[in-house]
């Protein structure tokens, strides 16, 4: 297990605090303009993508500052681990101002809340993957990686088709048919392996410029 110097320390507090602060904060709004039952509206809540990357990568961090030497610790330490959560929260960030700030107009708080869950978050745990997190270990073998997107829309398109909801349009099966979604899913899992080996290659470089440097 790594030092961890104070100001690795701090952003992870930084990281933690704000994530949290956004969660429980877009957890208020939906519950206080919620248009089902409480528990109707819980479990929308934790159905979209972007709550769940918030989540995974608010609890990493405060596990690492906390108690890296716990089970989770290491397991939330791992290079592997750390690269796939930023390449999930990239995403989230990705596909939010690329594809969702033009159909979506939140105001005030919302906007407020909005902005740290899709940009700040995703830059913040990028700045920490880039500066701090381990990447000795990282192979071109990410097919682990894609389980968890893979499931999340096998998820989302079940519940979608015994409930009508879904969180994201381009997931809509009622909306666009099962074929388009179909096709907008296949694309969205080409994504995350196109950012997932480029993750990895950035990892392998500064890897083997740290490892120049020692033997320099």
């Amino acid at each position: 297990m790594k030092n961890t110097s104070k100001t690795e320390k701090a952003f992870l507090a930084i990281i933690a605090i704000t994530g949290t602060f956004a969660l429980i904060g877009q957890l208020w709004l939906i519950i206080l303009n919620r248009q089902t039952s409480v528990a109707e509206t819980i479990i929308r809540y934790l159905s979209f993508f972007t709550i769940e990357c918030n989540i995974l990568v608010t609890v990493a961090s405060a596990v690492i500052l906390f108690v890296p030497l716990s089970k989770w610790g290491r397991f939330f330490s791992r290079p592997t681990t750390l690269c796939a959560l930023t390449v999930y929260i990239f995403i989230v960030g990705l596909i939010y101002n690329l594809v969702l700030r033009q159909i979506w107009k939140p105001t005030g708080f919302q906007m407020a809340v909005d902005e740290l869950l899709h940009v700040v978050m995703p830059a913040l745990f990028l700045i920490y993957w880039l500066l701090w997190a381990p990447k000795a270990g990282l192979n071109w073998n990410i097919s682990r990686w894609l389980i968890y997107p893979a499931a999340y829309a096998i998820y989302t398109f079940i519940r979608g088709a015994l409930t009508g909801y879904y969180p994201y349009p381009f997931l809509d099966a009622g909306k666009f048919g099962t074929t388009q979604t179909v096709l907008n899913t296949c694309g969205m899992v080409i994504v995350f392996l196109f950012f997932s080996l480029v993750f990895v290659f950035i990892g392998k470089i500064q890897t083997n410029r740290r490892l120049a440097g020692k033997v320099l």
